[in-house]
């Protein structure tokens, strides 16, 4: 399955998952830990070891980098 992971704020991607895919996938894809982000559907955060039965998610990145 073909989906579309907008990174709010950053970049969108599309990824390619395979049926029993997970959205901590997805996650892994684009780069970044399923630890630092929150995966959204229409709005709403969805579990990361949920299967993936969308084609577009929201993730939003809840750790970023900064002064120290």
């Amino acid at each position: 399955m073909d989906v579309t992971v907008e990174v709010v704020g950053e970049e969108t991607q599309a990824v390619t998952v395979d049926d029993d895919g997970t959205y901590a996938d997805l996650v892994k894809a684009v780069g970044l830990s399923p630890h630092e982000v929150s995966v959204l559907v229409d709005g709403r955060p969805v579990p990361e070891d949920q299967p993936v039965e969308v084609e577009q998610v929201q993730v939003l990145r809840l750790i970023k980098g900064g002064r120290a």
